[in-house]
């Protein structure tokens, strides 16, 4: 043991990382402690290596330096693989076989966020594990101060490589049009397509914690405009998009249209169901019935897990998935793959599909069931109060015969389609979403929805002219 303690602010002590305000919420003296004690729990457990990579973030290279301080203190072997995506830390911390592995990344949040996603082996830390960092901290409960080594381990060679080994479109070249977003997979994505067949554009290529061309979020509408001209522009097969640390993927097809989270699932899904016939294909609570509808049909077994990376690789595990996928473009393959999300290992299977099909990326999308949906709709509620609401509603619609999930929030289907109603993770929120096959039944489970939410005291935000199409 030694002197060490160390308090966390409590915002930053998330569900699935360690995020906060550089310079207010968070600092390298929280990058040092995360270090010190995760070190300690590796150290503990038996291990003895945590590879540990970072972002394109501007405070990034001062918050790395920290942590592999903390780690080395704790007598821990540290290999630094330097600045990449997040996946490319997972991949090291796989294939190089160590026993823990943390990514400095703020991932699609604001430039001056930053933070830390962790595995402990070759599972994620998160929840309760994420909490032991905070109570440990506090403590000084770590064990005894020592001196590990360092190692420099550039494995971004090996990890296009590998990317690269399950390509399977042949030597049809595509046209296809990349934005980095100036986010963290900069320079393994130039190696990428310099191998891949076909004519590739890359949008924002250098790395810049500023982002000046647009915030690297491609749920977000808006950050896919640039991308979605060029498409149109050059007439490209596709387009694809990544945030900041390049787990998580968009799409548009040829004529610029947006491929949501789960139209992709489902794309991705047929192709590994023909290989895993049978197979069961996760997607989060949030994703359309039509997702769950076209992997039954294509003869997969679809399941409804809980949002999250860490729930949903989880789950992969426990079921043996080889698919699994959230609204959110976080997409997971254990298909030829190790099972985390990896937005250009999705790149890659997506183009592959394209290129084997024949067919224009807008026809797959055409084809699939069309729906109308309110976007993602957020009220304030206290954030003792927001759980307990979600309670009272699944309790009355369990009376009235309605057909609820309660496995992430409360999700009801009814003959119109469905909505959603969950408790915000990050915020004092409740989040609001509604999908139906017309107009007419949006408007009705609107209604539904805000009748629901003043019956427990509280106002809904306006939902009146709200939806898109899907």
């Amino acid at each position: 043991m030694d002197a060490f303690s160390h308090s966390f602010n409590p915002t930053t002590l998330r569900e699935y990382d360690i995020r906060g305000i550089v310079g207010k919420t968070l600092r390298g003296a929280d990058a040092f402690a995360i270090g010190r004690v995760f070190g300690s729990i590796v150290a503990e457990a038996g291990g003895r290596t945590v590879a540990v990579g970072f972002d394109g973030r501007l405070s990034s290279p001062a918050l790395e330096p920290e942590l592999v301080r903390g780690l080395v203190e704790s007598g821990i072997e540290v290999l630094r693989i330097g600045r990449g995506p997040t996946p490319m830390l997972y991949f090291a911390a796989t294939t190089l076989e160590t026993d823990g592995g943390i990514m400095v990344t703020g991932s699609h949040n604001p430039p001056d966020y930053n933070g830390f996603k962790m595995m402990l082996g070759r599972k994620p830390f998160f929840g309760a594990r994420i909490q032991e960092i905070g109570t440990r901290g506090a403590a000084g409960d770590v064990v005894a101060r020592a001196t590990g080594p360092v190692r420099d381990v550039d494995v971004s060679a090996d990890y296009v490589t590998r990317l690269l080994q399950d390509w399977d479109g042949g030597a049809r070249g595509l046209n296809v049009v990349w934005d980095n977003g100036n986010g963290a997979a900069g320079e393994v994505l130039a190696h990428l397509v310099a191998r891949l067949p076909g004519t590739h554009t890359i949008l924002n290529g250098p790395i810049d914690g500023n982002f000046p061309a647009h915030h690297p979020d491609p749920t977000v509408a808006e950050n896919l405009e640039q991308l979605i001209a060029e498409v149109q522009t050059s007439g490209a097969d596709l387009g694809i998009a990544f945030d900041g640390d390049a787990d998580r993927i968009g799409a548009v097809d040829n004529e610029g249209n947006i491929l949501a989270g789960d139209q992709l699932l489902v794309i991705l899904g047929r192709d590994v169901l023909r290989s895993h016939p049978g197979g069961t294909i996760i997607a989060d609570v949030k994703a359309s019935q039509v997702l769950f509808d076209e992997i039954a049909a294509a003869g997969g077994k679809p399941l409804m897990w809980r949002t999250g990376h860490s729930l949903i690789k989880a789950k992969m595990a426990e079921t043996g998935a080889p698919l699994a996928g959230e609204m959110s473009g976080h997409i997971f393959f254990a298909d030829k793959w190790y099972g985390f999300d990896d937005a250009l290992y999705a790149a890659v299977r997506l183009l592959g599909i394209v290129a084997r099909s024949g067919q224009p990326l807008s026809d797959v999308r055409a084809a699939l069931p069309h729906v109308v949906n309110t976007p993602e709709l957020r009220f304030d509620c206290d954030d003792v109060r927001k759980f307990g609401v979600i309670e009272e509603v699944a309790e009355r619609l369990r009376q009235s015969g309605a057909t609820v999930s309660d496995i992430d929030g409360v999700r009801v289907s009814t003959p119109d389609g469905w909505w959603l109603l969950r408790a915000s993770n990050t915020q004092a929120v409740l989040v609001a979403r509604a999908e139906a096959a017309d107009l007419a039944g949006l408007e009705r489970l609107k209604t539904a929805l805000v009748s629901q939410l003043e019956a427990s005291g509280l106002e809904a935000p306006d939902f009146s002219g709200s939806h898109a199409g899907h």
